[in-house]
């Protein structure tokens, strides 16, 4: 699955019953953040209390991008879940130590640490397995 506004793109990369692992791509702003916050608030509605965020390909998050990630942090705190950043870049990072949110949104250097740090029941398989139904021949 994967959805995207002219800016951001969302892809599931993998999920499980309590767990989606998501590529975030492109721009986290002001622009998008309706459209961020909307799909990442259905994929929690649909069971989902642990995300992981690939944000390897986000080239840029301001205070609005942040504040999104913030929001989507404290709605999995309340259903007892976790928010884990991925891949942050520098800049993402350096936003993240200037505003004092690095003990809110813990970053991993990729997302096989990331799921290390949930409870091993509700971690997806990782890596993913290729989709049989998948007929490109590249996966």
């Amino acid at each position: 699955m994967s959805t995207q506004t002219h800016r951001l793109t969302i892809t599931q990369i993998t999920d499980g019953e309590h767990c989606a692992v998501l590529r975030i791509s492109g721009e986290l702003d002001q622009s998008c953040e309706e459209y961020f916050l909307g799909t990442l608030a259905a994929i929690v509605d649909a069971g989902r209390r642990h995300l992981v965020l690939d944000v390897t390909a986000l080239v840029f998050c301001d205070s609005r991008g942040l504040n999104c990630l913030l929001a989507i942090r404290w709605l999995l705190k309340r259903l007892d879940g976790r928010l884990i950043l991925a891949g942050a870049g520098r800049r993402l990072s350096e936003l993240l130590v200037q505003t004092g949110s690095t003990e809110l949104l813990p970053v991993r250097r990729a997302v096989g640490p990331a799921l290390l740090e949930l409870p091993e029941a509700h971690r997806p398989i990782w890596p993913p397995m290729p989709d049989p139904d998948d007929k490109r021949g590249d996966g």
